[in-house]
């Protein structure tokens, strides 16, 4: 699959520059933000690509102060049970055509990097990274499986910056623990480009971030979390980099509230919080979620079948206040 829609060297040159980039950002050499922006999933391609070209724009406009990449997030995480994602179910009716999934999935991925767009994803699955890994910039382990050993040995070998999230709980060791897993080289049971079972080496994840998103305790994106979790990384042979997720339990489950986690933590960046070299943003056209699963013809266009989102309007106020702070603190 991945010879049949091969990348062309302007796609990869878009990953190449922002790899190098999140790498600067992440050990201090570079003094823009990151922000990982975009629908919580992608569901309808029509929709995610118009988003995409709104995005293109912005962060064109934006890009000698943030370095924002868009969310493609192929494959989603359930407690039970729920929709997987486009790459499990591309056709949003429980016929799970993986391959058709792979398929959609590489190819939207390059009209998002034709636009000038670095990529972020969530890899759930290991094996997806043969089919996608060429085509993104940076990639998260969830909070479900940062204390999975896959996980982190999946991590270990991936040629971009990879953030482990806190653990549901809210507990940061399970993220901590995993940085120092994948910044090491590992040996683990893999499968080569043919399909054979071989003994896979890695050479160890030099570009490795903490993700605060929030757990069963409540909120932790206030300064005294942040603090903490660089008294967890001060020990640990990697960079003290984290990443702030304004959804999730950080919003309390609400959007809307995104706006106000941002602010906050952006008055953490005016009041000279270094190691916050990233925040996360859940967004798409339409503010919101849907209920799904329902017959595809009643979807709204725009609108969340995930984590609601906050609209491309607020998004675009978001990004400009983050630019502002930005300039104004680390560029003046």
């Amino acid at each position: 699959m991945v010879d049949a829609i091969p990348r062309s060297s302007n796609q990869l040159d878009v990953v190449a520059q922002s790899r190098a980039a999140l790498h600067q950002i992440i050990h201090g050499q570079d003094r823009r933000l990151i922000g990982v922006v975009g629908p919580c999933s992608i569901h309808d391609l029509k929709a995610c690509l118009e988003y995409a070209e709104k995005f293109a724009k912005l962060s064109q406009e934006l890009e000698d102060r943030l370095l924002l990449l868009m969310r493609v997030y192929f494959e989603k995480p359930r407690t039970t049970v729920g929709w997987k994602g486009l790459i499990m179910d591309p056709q949003l009716n429980g016929t799970c055509d993986i391959p058709s999934g792979l398929h959609i999935a590489r190819s939207f991925l390059g009209e998002v990097l034709d636009l000038g767009i670095p990529t972020a994803t969530e890899l759930l699955d290991p094996i997806t990274p043969q089919y996608l890994a060429d085509s993104l910039s940076w990639a998260a382990i969830g909070a479900r499986t940062s204390e999975s050993q896959t996980h982190r040995q999946m991590a270990s070998g991936l040629s971009m910056p990879v953030g482990f999230k806190n653990a549901t709980s809210g507990d940061l060791k399970a993220a901590v623990n995993g940085i120092i897993a994948a910044t090491q080289s590992q040996t683990f049971l893999g499968i080569t480009e043919d399909g054979r079972a071989s003994a896979v080496t890695t050479g160890g994840n030099p570009d490795c971030q903490i993700i605060l998103r929030g757990g069963t305790a409540g909120p932790n994106f206030a300064s005294q979390y942040v603090q903490q979790a660089e008294a967890y990384l001060d020990p640990v042979e990697a960079p003290c980099s984290l990443m702030i997720d304004c959804s999730h339990a950080n919003s309390e489950k609400d959007p809307s509230r995104q706006p106000q986690v941002l602010d906050a933590v952006l008055e953490q960046v005016a009041d000279g919080a270094d190691a916050v070299h990233a925040f996360m943003l859940e967004s798409h056209l339409h503010a919101g979620s849907q209920s799904f699963p329902r017959p595809l013809e009643e979807l709204d266009y725009g609108v969340s079948i995930t984590d609601g989102c906050i609209d491309w309007q607020t998004t675009e106020a978001c990004l400009r206040r983050a630019a502002e702070v930005v300039d104004k603190v680390r560029f003046s």
